[in-house]
């Protein structure tokens, strides 16, 4: 899994606000970046978690997969 899809499922796992929640299915889509969440001071610091929960490799590459099946849109 990429860096982008692991932290959208982070945020999305770690919190139970609703726009929270949004935010990691928009950046998981690409609709926002991770940039711009660091910028969000909202959002900030749940971003930094995921970020460093990442880099501890802290993550089921399975419900990641899952997390993006259920979430990611596809545009034909």
């Amino acid at each position: 899994m990429d860096k982008i899809t692991c932290i959208a499922y982070l945020l999305y796992k770690s919190s139970k606000n609703q726009g929270i929640r949004e935010k990691a299915i928009q950046l998981l889509n690409g609709d926002v970046s991770i940039r711009d969440l660091k910028r969000n001071v909202s959002i900030q610091a749940n971003v930094m978690i995921a970020e460093s929960l990442l880099k501890k490799n802290k993550i089921d590459k399975d419900q990641v997969q899952l997390f993006a099946e259920q979430f990611m849109y596809q545009e034909i």
